[in-house]
């Protein structure tokens, strides 16, 4: 027998056992190593059982934290879509046109964008919940002080909600690594399909509630004092229910080290899969960044140009339904059809987000063209363009994680909300408005604020958002092509500890791991492996 570096070894040529190390500060669980040579069942991918030694998260509690994930995503999108039921209101408050109302948008995109890399780096090496917490608690303080400015001080608004947007990204490039860390394989996506419903019922309700709040109040400025009373409910159950889970705990890549940020940068750079399905939602995102900001006020005006009578709640309120019905039923739909697929094609999940977004093109098209004469046909179209353009969300995200190791995760959440916005939504409202006020300037002065002409100028500037569709699907179809590779090399990283990036690969640096080995994490008072 031979003792070093803290281990105990040699029990049979074929067998090393890594013993639990103890010290007065801290214990846990070294890896137990087997060879798997001569056993046929073990042919292929080592398989990993992983139960941390401090694990003390049950399923009841991790299902509870994924419901507490949900409701504040819930409450991030319905506070980043409060703005847009309301949007005539502002514009009338403030005395802008569509370039200035645009850029409200826009300087929260950028901000956030900015910001997530930072987020990023700090939520791959820190404690999350903390993280989280703080930045809620600052954009709940910052949405409310901004339903305060005179009228006198569009510049301070803008600088205001430029600054949410720093609170909202220390939420989003973390809480997708959560869920990563509590469930794999199929359980996973089920658990991200619930999680970015958010996205679309969140969206639909900012519209509803904002619209309606404004509405009842008298006010739009009540809009924005609803969700920082939820933020401050959501901070407490953040501190009060999640719990931290180790990075890797659901797929055995607890033994995993930190690389520098510059290496992870330079690894999800190689990595072809991540990089185009980034591509792909930054589509996704220019798409949904236009609708979310412009479609209520466009339909307002559509009608209002046919000599019918409009109200701004109630369009907030047909556009909200539509935006909540078509995204449960396209992020299930593409959740399930994915699931189903990837059975018999591992390439499914790019190939559905491209079937989305292709489908979602001639709807959409041909939405603004009906909406020109016929609204209710119009009405429609969107609500199917928005289904299909609802299909990704949580395979988008899926994909990322399975392609990406546990430790460089929120890295990559950052990295791929910062390509998405910067080329995505931070420029797509704005752009839709100035293209919007160029085409205006062609009137006489006395009738480029008419609905006629705001809705004929507008339509023009939507035309856009097809073409951009079809590039997002090709840049999926493109991932299909590497996708498998990818996630193969991301799994035996995370299962076997060998990449060279990682200093040391495992906890035990000097541990050098045979062909046919797997790696075990075990406890043996606990095995409640989600």
């Amino acid at each position: 027998m031979e003792k070093g570096n803290g281990f105990m070894s040699k029990k049979s040529p074929s067998t090393v056992e890594l013993m639990a190390v103890k010290n007065e500060s801290k214990s846990y669980t070294s890896p137990i190593v087997r060879n798997n040579e001569g056993d046929g069942s073990h042919m292929g991918d080592p398989e990993v059982s992983v139960v941390t030694a401090d694990d003390s998260i049950s399923k009841g509690r991790a299902y509870f934290m994924v419901f507490v994930l949900l409701f504040i995503n819930l409450l991030n999108y319905m506070d980043r879509f409060t703005i847009a039921g309301v949007l005539v209101d502002i514009q009338n408050y403030y005395k802008i046109g569509n370039s200035d109302a645009g850029l409200i948008q826009t300087v929260f995109i950028i901000s956030y964008m900015i910001f997530s890399p930072i987020f990023g780096y700090l939520g791959d090496r820190f404690n999350r919940k903390f993280i989280m917490g703080g930045g809620i608690a600052l954009w709940s303080l910052l949405t409310l002080s901004g339903s305060f400015i005179g009228k006198d001080y569009f510049w301070a608004f803008i600088l205001i909600r430029a600054a949410v947007g720093i609170g909202e990204a220390s939420y989003s490039t973390i809480a997708p690594t959560i869920i990563a860390d509590l469930f794999a394989k199929d359980r996973r996506t089920t658990m991200l399909m619930i999680f970015y419903f958010a996205i679309p019922v969140g969206s639909g309700l900012g519209y509803v509630v904002g619209a309606n709040l404004a509405k009842a109040f008298g006010a739009w400025q009540w809009a924005l004092r609803f969700t920082p009373v939820l933020g401050i409910i959501c901070v407490i159950l953040i501190f009060v229910v999640l719990k931290e889970p180790k990075r890797g705990h659901a797929e055995g890549g607890t033994h995993l080290h930190n690389s520098t940020y510059f290496e992870d940068l330079k690894e999800l750079a190689k990595t072809k899969s991540f990089v185009l399905s980034t591509l792909g939602f930054t589509c996704v995102a220019f798409v949904t960044g236009a609708l979310a900001l412009w479609a209520p006020s466009y339909m307002f005006n559509a009608i209002k140009a046919q000599g019918q009578d409009a109200d701004e709640g109630d369009i907030a309120f047909i556009f909200g339904g539509i935006t909540v019905a078509a995204g449960f039923i396209g992020v299930a739909t593409g959740a399930e059809v994915s699931r189903r697929l990837k059975k018999r094609n591992p390439r499914a999940d790019p190939l559905v987000c491209a079937f989305g977004l292709l489908m979602c093109t001639p709807f959409l098209f041909f939405g603004l063209v009906f909406s020109d004469h016929n609204i209710p046909i119009s009405w429609v179209l969107i609500f199917f363009g928005e289904t299909f353009l609802c299909l990704n969300w949580s395979i988008i995200a899926d994909i990322l994680l399975y392609v990406v190791i546990p430790t460089r995760r929120s890295t990559a959440e950052a990295v791929q909300i910062l390509i998405s916005h910067a080329l995505g939504d931070a420029g797509s409202p704005y752009l839709l408005g100035v293209i919007s006020d160029s085409l205006a300037s062609n009137y006489p002065v006395d009738e480029r604020k008419s609905p006629s002409v705001q809705s004929d100028t507008m339509r023009n500037a939507f035309y856009v958002t097809p073409f951009v569709c079809v590039f997002g699907g090709a840049f999926f179809l493109a991932t299909a092509l590497f996708i498998q590779k990818d996630r193969e090399k991301a799994e035996k990283i995370t299962k076997e500890g060998s990449d060279p990036t990682i200093n040391g690969g495992i906890d035990n640096p000097n541990l050098t791991l045979g062909e046919n080995d797997t790696i075990t994490v075990a406890n043996p008072d606990r095995s409640n492996v989600l």
